[in-house]
């Protein structure tokens, strides 16, 4: 499908790409991952055509679709549901076409085509992707104006999953959605029938929906099997042993650089001195290794307060005191909690947290907060807040006036943020940088409860980890909003659910969180198929003949979804012993020390195994579901 043959790309004296190398054939969902400015996003622009490289090149199959999810929010007066259809363009050229064609052999082939595409199944269709993205019925016959700007962005990805390209490329698709939306995108890209390159920096969804990772690093590409976890592992195995090969190569380096001091000027050695300083010529120096050095953030440890530093008696809030979007509050936050806020965008988790943090007041109820409290506030939008003409430094101080300069500086570089950095424009910052001035604005007084609203949607991967271990060090209190489920996972000991106007413990871990909004969509589509098949209201004997051979038609469709669904449970098994010998044959030691073909081959057919495991079983989910759905209509 995709060829990167020895692609080098700079921007001014900076070297994105060296020499780059990548091969990607059809049907693979690769995740490309690389640090913030790396050049990720500059690697799809290449591969759109909207950059030119310096030298080597991009072969793509010929006539293959590219799609790609721009980064400006459409626009318009359209409504949501016409925007996502017109992104199949042969339908809607079609469509248009039959409207104005006159020649009864054109209409015909026009008609044989629109059902050769399924031209009548395709709102449906998209009206499930808009739904899966958190837009009802009416919210998508809406025009696209009405909507803020991220909300469009996900009208835009509804659209580019819509248009199913042969090579579809994702540039962080998961910034602009809820946790709910980010699982419904996770599960269906890990079916998306064509090629897929995703940029991002969300491990779970990288684990969940990769048959293989795409690594920039050092301007070279390195294409790995299997989801980021197997990434990881297999990246430090290969530079422990580069550094293995190059500690062997030193050693040989030094034993003949020895041979040769020793013997060169002797005459009956001259011969073989010779010849290992040729030997010494050939031996190509093995590239040390390097690792980047971490990003550190630091959190500092707040005065102790005694529980609860704040209880909530029948409070309700929201921004109209005749229609609040939350009511009858009854929670308390002692100075150890560590929770998650979880529930659909729109429900009121913004809401909650602005409460928390004194931006929002009661309009019923009692609130009553520890007397000392300080709470630290990072809000999605804030750092659009910034004066983006002032550096880092500048806006830091101002905000720090009792602070020696020295002291200022030492605080940005508690969050990662360099000298050169601070004397930066705000404006020239990465998303990721104006992120941990953020948190470095909040963290100043010391608050005693932390409460953050997806702070992750502009981190990479390494500042992603650094925020788990700067929360996990923290000894406040914290409350998460993110779709990021390792985040989520790693730091928050309690679950909240915000649904239907009320904030409630949530019984269970994420894992049973994701399979209840899973299984609420199977039952939503296990509905719509049976309101699909139901037979229409008739009477008299003509009817219930239409009725039996109706029921008679949807056995005989059930029965091949029986033997699918069979056929795949047989495949499941037969695939999970192979995985399984080939896990405990990688477990022995032996087997790296041993041929390397050997290795990758187990490697290789480790992540193929899992891939086909994860196609199986959403395939007998699929058998399942239509079967379920047959016998509803029964």
């Amino acid at each position: 499908m995709l060829n990167i043959a020895s692609l080098t790309y700079r921007i001014g004296s900076r070297l994105l790409l060296d020499q780059a190398q990548a091969r990607i054939p059809a049907g693979y969902r690769v995740g490309l991952i690389g640090r913030n400015g790396t050049g990720k996003t500059t690697l799809l622009r290449l591969i759109m055509g909207e950059a030119e490289a310096e030298s080597g090149g991009i072969e793509l199959r010929r006539g293959a679709r590219i799609g790609w999810l721009a980064q400006e929010a459409p626009g318009g007066e359209q409504s949501l549901r016409d925007f996502v259809l017109a992104a199949d363009r042969e339908r809607a050229n079609l469509l248009q076409e039959a409207e104005r064609a006159t020649d009864a052999a054109r209409i015909a082939e026009i008609h044989a085509r629109l059902q050769a595409i399924r031209a009548d199944a395709q709102p449906a269709r998209a009206a499930a992707i808009l739904a899966g993205l958190g837009f009802d019925e009416a919210a998508q016959a809406r025009p696209l104006s009405s909507y803020s700007g991220g909300w469009r962005m996900r009208v835009a990805l509804a659209a580019v999953l819509f248009a199913e390209p042969d090579l579809l490329l994702l540039d962080e698709p998961s910034n602009h959605l809820d946790l709910e939306a980010a699982l419904w995108l996770e599960n269906y890209l890990r079916t998306y029938p064509h090629t897929l390159i995703l940029v991002s920096h969300d491990r779970d969804l990288l684990n969940g929906v990769a048959t293989h990772i795409l690594a920039l690093e050092q301007a070279k590409l390195y294409l790995y099997a299997g989801g980021y976890d197997q990434y990881e592992r297999q990246r430090r195995e290969r530079l422990e042993r580069q550094a293995s090969l190059r500690q062997r190569q030193e050693a040989q380096r030094r034993h003949l650089q020895s041979f040769v001091d020793r013997f060169r000027a002797k005459a009956s050695k001259a011969r073989q001195a010779q010849s290992r300083i040729k030997m010494l010529e050939r031996l190509q120096p093995v590239a040390a290794m390097i690792e980047e050095a971490g990003l550190e953030l630091r959190f500092p440890s707040p005065a102790p307060l005694s529980p609860p530093i704040i209880a909530m008696e029948n409070v309700s809030v929201g921004y109209e005191a005749a229609n609040p979007v939350l009511a009858r509050l009854n929670l308390r936050i002692d100075p150890d909690d560590r929770i998650a806020l979880l529930g659909a965008n729109g429900n009121g988790k913004s809401t909650f947290a602005r409460l928390i943090a004194g931006r929002l007041k009661p309009f019923a109820g009692s609130m009553v907060a520890a007397p000392k409290l300080k709470v630290g506030y990072f809000g999605q939008h804030q750092a659009e807040e910034f004066d983006l003409e002032r550096t880092a430094f500048q806006e830091m101080q101002s905000a720090m006036p009792e602070r020696a300069p020295t002291e200022v500086r030492g605080w940005l570089g508690r969050f990662g943020l360099s000298q050169a950095r601070g004397d930066t424009r705000i404006g020239d910052l990465s998303g990721g940088e104006k992120a941990r001035l953020l948190f470095a604005m909040i963290a100043r007084e010391t608050p005693h409860l932390l409460i953050l609203d997806e702070p992750t949607n502009h981190l990479d991967i390494d500042s992603r980890e650094a925020l788990v271990q700067a929360l996990n060090d923290y000894e406040g209190a914290v409350i998460i909003v993110s779709h990021d489920r390792h985040l989520l996972q790693a730091t928050a000991d309690r679950l909240w659910l915000v649904e239907n106007g009320r904030v409630e413990p949530y019984d269970g871990d994420l894992d049973d969180y994701r399979e209840r909004l899973l299984g609420r969509r199977r039952a939503e589509a296990t509905s719509a198929a049976a309101e699909r098949n139901a037979p229409s209201p008739a009477h008299g004997a003509g009817a219930r003949r239409e009725a039996r051979r109706q029921a008679a038609d949807r056995r005989a469709e059930m029965q091949p979804l029986r033997q699918a669904a069979k056929a795949a449970e047989r495949a499941l098994e037969k695939l999970g012993r192979e995985k399984a010998a080939i896990e405990a044959e990688l477990a022995e030691g032996s087997v790296y020390d041993g041929p390397r073909d050997r290795l990758n081959e187990l490697l290789r057919r480790q992540g193929q195994i899992r891939s086909e495991m994860e196609n199986l079983e959403l395939e007998w989910l699929a058998a399942q579901e239509a079967l379920e759905a047959a016998e509803h209509g029964q």
